[in-house]
């Protein structure tokens, strides 16, 4: 199973205030266990919404919106892509990880779909588009 852990912003974040050494060195460590675990798939900081964009879409319209967006704790700040046996084993993992910002902050942790959730609406024909897709990257 797939899990992307979000980290959500905070307003040090979307400031963009950088992490301390302490911390970079923590997580440093942190990725290094994820990986040597061979759970980790992908992970990154992202940087202020003020530096982003929003395509908001209706029907055929497309309208960008440039950031930096209001409402900071719907924002992300980062993420990892792990692959565990379990959602239980999603949050241990999160739970070791360090505190990624100096006061509070959360991690938010969400199930990716599989091509096998999509149940009839995953016809043979895109199981192997999507397959091949995969063995592309």
């Amino acid at each position: 199973m797939r899990f992307m852990i979000i980290v959500k912003a905070t307003d040090d974040s979307e400031a963009g205030k950088m992490p301390s050494v302490e911390l970079m060195t923590a997580m440093g460590k942190f990725n290094e266990e994820l990986v040597n675990a061979g759970v980790l798939l992908a992970g990154e900081g992202l940087h202020p919404s003020s530096k982003g964009a929003r395509i908001r879409y209706d029907g055929a319209s497309r309208a960008v919106i440039d950031g930096p967006f209001a409402e900071t704790k719907e924002l992300i700040a980062g993420f990892w892509l792990i692959q565990v046996k379990s959602k239980e084993e999603a949050i241990e993992w999160m739970k070791r990880c360090p505190n990624p910002f100096d006061g509070p902050s959360e991690i938010e942790i969400r199930q990716v779909y599989e091509m096998s959730d999509f149940g009839d609406a995953a016809t043979p024909e895109l199981v192997a588009q999507e397959e091949a897709l995969r063995a592309r990257l």
